[in-house]
């Protein structure tokens, strides 16, 4: 369910309306990049977030099946050493409804996102956002913004 590279989007949740307001919705962005996670047959994921300026988080967590369709639980932690030393995020999310009759639906996974640890006076524990990641397709385009995480070689 969770292999692959993900392009990740988290939201602030914000109930007013943006109409035509392109800076306000940018504003929206709580963060985004690039989830490469890695399922093994019992369930458990492992990777790495990586994100814009070389920032990155290692990823652990599960994920499962169930009658009601499939959840995951992830853990994102700094990297000691860099800028993200301390960082502490929890994902929950499901993924998204496949639907039968779609043309070229791309698989998608959807959530909520916590800090768990405050990292800066502007980045306060207890913050949460909901995201969206839309995954790669087969020929994901070239690494021009970003190297290829170091978690994962």
């Amino acid at each position: 369910m969770l292999d692959g590279r993900w392009t990740y989007r988290a939201y602030r949740d914000v109930e007013r309306l943006i109409d035509a307001d392109a800076g306000a919705a940018l504003g929206l962005i709580f963060g985004e990049g690039v989830f490469e996670l890695r399922q093994a047959a019992d369930g458990r994921v492992g990777g790495a977030l990586g994100m814009a300026a070389g920032h990155a988080l290692r990823i652990a967590g599960a994920a499962r099946a169930t009658a009601e369709g499939d959840t995951f639980s992830l853990l994102g932690t700094g990297l000691d050493g860099t800028a993200t030393a301390g960082w502490r995020y929890a994902y929950r999310g499901i993924a998204g409804h496949r639907w039968p009759d779609a043309v070229d639906q791309v698989p998608s996974l959807l959530g909520t996102v916590i800090r768990l640890a405050a990292h800066g006076p502007d980045a306060p524990a207890g913050v949460t956002a909901s995201f969206i990641a839309v995954r790669h397709g087969d020929h994901p385009p070239p690494r021009t913004l970003r190297p290829r995480s170091s978690l994962l070689r």
